[in-house]
């Protein structure tokens, strides 16, 4: 790239390093990209740090030394991620919405990049330093939200498929119960999926008993992997136990009255986490 004025060099950086989150750019790639001195290009990122922070945008961190450089790390504030998930809460609250067994339809919000975008940024930010191999959702509706929080993470997606393809080589499956209809189901994970002793972190859109969650935690420990986290955007209360605990929610789903057409909806475990982190 030919030399640019410095406004044009924030602006062209600033844009790099927002589609390349968690990647490791060397302060050469920039310094060889504008013809400019690397005390320059420290000075614009120096700026571009400040900007980040102050709109709540994520940090950018600097590592020295001959194999460092500046890194990306996506990060949301408590109050811009309540103001996000609150926005969902006042549409979700809608009656109409309600659905046999009380499930919510939420489908047109999980097909919005919008709102699927913020949501795999607010699940991505709580990871950035656990050093997450894969994110790992079951088809289908926890893809979008999968593919969303991966993006940030910078690390590839497993989906776990509920049949066996031919296209996905040898598989692993298991036999799992799921915590709604209680039905023995079966879950499978291609052998060259996923790499042994990884990092995992599971996505997911819709909570009850935790059935479906186990399913997965029990698929991963055929493969040695380590769950890191488990985020669903919707936990509903069961009067069923548990399967699962630690499962981090941004929306819980209190009471479902269907023949009153009835929800009692609130913001999720994370706030009450974050906040008593911020007390």
């Amino acid at each position: 790239m030919k030399k640019i004025r410095r406004s044009a060099r924030i602006a062209d950086m600033t844009q790099h390093l927002l589609e390349r989150p968690n990647v490791l750019i060397p302060l050469t790639f920039f310094a060889e990209r504008y013809s400019s001195a690397k005390s320059s290009i420290s000075e614009d990122l120096q700026i571009i740090k400040e900007v980040f922070e102050l709109e709540g945008l994520g940090e950018l961190r600097t590592l020295p030394g001959a194999a460092g450089g500046v890194k990306y790390i996506p990060k949301i504030s408590l109050e811009k991620c309540k103001e996000w998930v609150t926005e969902m809460l006042e549409g979700l609250s809608d009656p109409t919405r309600l659905l046999p067994g009380g499930y919510l339809y939420m489908s047109d919000y999980l097909n919005q990049p919008q709102y699927v975008n913020r949501l795999g940024k607010i699940f991505s930010s709580l990871f950035t330093d656990k050093e997450i191999d894969y994110v790992m959702t079951v088809e289908t509706k926890g893809i979008p939200l999968a593919f969303a929080t991966a993006q940030y993470l910078n690390v590839p997606v497993i989906i776990v498929r509920r049949d066996n393809r031919v296209t996905e080589g040898s598989v692993v499956s298991i036999n799992y119960i799921s915590g709604s209809s209680k039905r023995i189901q079966t879950m499978s994970l291609s052998r060259r999926g996923l790499k042994e002793h990884s990092k995992v972190l599971i996505i997911d859109d819709f909570m009850k008993a935790g059935g479906t969650i186990r399913g997965m935690m029990d698929l991963l420990q055929e493969f040695k992997a380590d769950v890191v986290g488990t985020c669903v955007l919707v936990e509903s209360e069961s009067e069923e136990q548990r399967l699962v605990d630690n499962v981090i929610s941004l929306i819980q789903l209190n009471e479902v009255d269907i023949r009153d057409k009835k929800i009692l909806i609130q913001l999720g475990n994370l706030f009450q986490m974050m906040e008593g982190v911020h007390s």
